[in-house]
């Protein structure tokens, strides 16, 4: 049962999101919840708490955190991850996905094809930051990664 059943958002720190920014979110917490490997692995000699968890994501004071609990409220673990290794990778991505989108209404599917292709490549460099910052506290797969990734990007406020 090494997965995440269950995704919470605390975003009541941050400016009310936008329409579209909610539905990302919904659309990427549902594709975690149908498809995720996640484990928070044992310490100093224990077993790793059992799952599946419930993660609560919020940004707070400018870190990005997981609060982690078993489906039955007990806390598994709290990390806090620092933004700035995030920053740069978020802001290429929202860039590529706004060309991509300019693109599709204007350009050759061979263009579209190659912006597409960075899109992916740029989400997968989120995904194994994601994977590194979270070395150590909690074990998941790429595809979860890029998932939760996206997820992070829905929360990181532009501009």
């Amino acid at each position: 049962m090494s997965r995440l059943s269950r995704i919470e958002i605390d975003d009541s720190a941050m400016a009310p999101a936008t329409p579209e920014i909610e539905q990302e979110r919904r659309v990427a917490i549902f594709d975690l919840i149908e498809d995720n490997s996640f484990l928070v692995p044992g310490r100093d000699g224990s077993a790793a708490p059992a799952g599946p968890y419930v993660l609560d994501l919020c940004i707070r004071e400018g870190r990005l955190v997981f609060d982690v609990a078993g489906e039955g409220g007990e806390k598994v673990a709290e990390f806090h991850l620092s933004l700035g290794p995030f920053r740069q990778v978020v802001k290429d991505y929202f860039q590529i996905c706004q060309s991509y989108f300019d693109a599709v209404k204007k350009l050759p599917p061979a263009q579209i094809e190659a912006i597409d292709m960075a899109r992916r490549g740029i989400h997968n460099e989120g995904a194994r930051t994601l994977q590194e910052r979270l070395e150590g506290k909690a074990e998941l797969d790429i595809d979860t990664a890029r998932r939760l990734f996206t997820l992070i990007c829905a929360l990181i406020p532009q501009g």
